[in-house]
């Protein structure tokens, strides 16, 4: 007899719908898998007829053939474990087929018939009903993700006997309801860390405000234990709360990446992510032979930080390149080519020289002139382009950090940080995909970025003293726009390119030797 049922595949952030086929068409004994399967779906067979016995059902006696169409889409993961078991059962008429068809179904078999949980539970969703099938069944711990999707019916099941017994109709299986928004709205203002843990740093602090209000780029340069790590990771408590959109687009990249934890809902706070500098460049981008998003796409919508900026390998720094300035990354490969988005905000951290004192105001740098340049130069000159803000950390005296003053906290900065993007917002409304100063295109910077003649003088002595690439110049008038944003002004003033041009320490002589 043969059977009709639906599983997915997800590619890239999105999920194609696969129809698997079960015949008993008689012949050699065996199961045989067809339609481009990889090794985990071929290895399937023994442990769905072993998850079949120990719950109670026959193992399947002669031929049966199994297609999963499209056949020019290559079928990975255990995830069509469930599907394909259900698929023999109703084929060897243990189990009615007659609501198969309605259902999308997915999971991955232990030998005794749980169900373990699978990646890309919500862009499955996303599909499924997009479909319009009648439900999704899909493990348990991946329920609460699939059931972000309104308007369809989401299961949860533990057990193969569970999706046994709703379709005989001896088990009652309720649907999963999650109210999205209530739980999104909640957790967006839970932080652990706040800014006002830090003592001092307040040119650091402003400058990490400017780099949140406009979406801008940042590195920070100083010495060993000045506190470059820990302003690093408030800098998500300033950004201003995820919208729906983002969070449901930052979630697809987590769940197709299988990083949400169990019973997870929406992503509701902007990722923080700090990968190692021992990190491939692969892992860094995204990729592998069934092409997984990256750490940059990870980052999608928060910020990726690199610690030690200098100590990543060359190779690994110089592929981020393309994706910050498109804000997404394509990986192509013979038979497929994936878009992954990579909107981030980036923000590295580096020793000033090797031994991390070059600069210090009181310790004496032990490296040469060659050894600093040497070490600079492990940072190509058109990565450092990209990064808008070059800011330096010193250390903190110790009348500050045994003051018991309070700093400003995060909750205050981000007041301004999202008056300065609603500016920005209402700005670029009319121009889609742009929605901060640091994505404005060339065109646009001409447009809006317009200064006086005591601003333009300014700027020229800056680029010509400072010999600053034509890059930066586009980035100091960014930065300079933003700095006006914050002070809701509408023209940018020479104060406001001033601090800008201070945000490019490493173009200033005096460094390197």
């Amino acid at each position: 007899m043969l059977v009709k049922l639906f599983g997915s595949a997800v590619y890239g952030v999105d999920a194609i719908t696969i129809t698997v086929e079960v015949d008993t068409p008689g012949g050699p004994i065996g199961v045989f898998i067809v339609g481009l399967p990889d090794s985990a779906v071929k290895e399937s067979t023994d442990r769905v007829i072993s998850a079949m016995q120990n719950s109670g059902f026959d193992r399947p006696r002669g031929r049966i053939v199994i297609n999963m169409a499209p056949a020019d889409i290559k079928k990975a993961g255990a995830s069509y474990d469930l599907p394909i078991a259900i698929g023999m059962l109703a084929a060897t008429a243990q189990i009615p087929n007659e609501e198969l068809q309605h259902y999308v179904i997915m999971g991955e078999l232990s030998l005794d018939g749980s169900i373990q949980p699978i990646k890309g539970a919500l862009p499955i969703a996303i599909k499924t009903r997009a479909e319009k099938f009648k439900g999704l069944i899909v493990p348990k711990d991946n329920a609460r993700e699939a059931a972000l999707v309104n308007n369809l019916e989401v299961y949860g099941v533990e057990h193969i006997n569970d999706v046994i017994g709703f379709f005989t109709g001896t088990t009652v299986l309720t649907p999963v309801k999650v109210n999205t928004r209530e739980e999104f709205y909640d957790a967006q203002t839970h932080f652990e860390l706040d800014f006002n843990d830090v003592k001092g740093q307040e040119n650091v602090k402003r400058a990490l405000e400017i780099a949140a209000a406009g979406g801008h780029n940042a590195i920070l340069i100083g010495p060993p234990g000045a506190g470059k790590t820990m302003l690093a990771k408030r800098l998500p408590t300033i950004l201003p709360p995820l919208t729906l959109h983002e969070a449901l687009e930052t979630t697809k990249i987590h769940s197709v990446a299988g990083k949400l934890p169990g019973n997870a809902s929406l992503v509701a706070q902007r990722p923080f992510r700090s990968p190692h500098h021992t990190i491939s460049d692969v892992a860094l981008v995204g990729g592998g032979g069934n092409p997984q998003p990256g750490e940059i796409s990870l980052a999608h919508n928060g910020v990726l930080f690199l610690d030690e900026l200098p100590e990543f390998k060359r190779t690994v720094l110089e592929v981020m390149r393309q994706p910050m300035e498109e804000r997404r990354v394509t990986i192509s490969r013979a038979k497929v080519s994936l878009d992954f988005p990579a909107s981030f905000m980036l923000i590295a951290s580096m020793n000033p020289c090797p031994c991390g004192y070059f600069n210090h105001p009181e310790k004496e740098c032990t490296c040469s002139p060659i050894m600093v340049q040497r070490y600079l130069n492990k940072i190509s000159g058109p990565l450092l382009d990209r990064i808008d803000l070059h800011v330096e950390v010193t250390p903190v005296p110790f009348s500050e950090l045994s003051s018991h003053k309070m700093s400003e906290n995060s909750n205050d900065v981000r007041e301004r940080v999202i008056k300065a993007r609603e500016i920005q917002e209402k700005r670029y409304e009319a121009h889609a995909g742009t929605y901060a100063n640091a994505q404005m295109s060339s065109k646009l910077l001409k447009e809006i970025c317009v200064i006086n003649q005591v601003g333009h003088n300014l700027l020229k002595t800056a680029m010509d003293r400072l010999n600053l690439s034509a890059r930066a110049y586009d980035r100091i008038l960014k930065v300079s726009r933003t700095i006006a944003d914050l002070a809701a002004s509408d023209d940018i003033r020479p104060e406001h390119l001033a601090e800008a041009i201070q945000y490019r320490s490493l173009d200033r002589e005096g460094w390197g030797g």
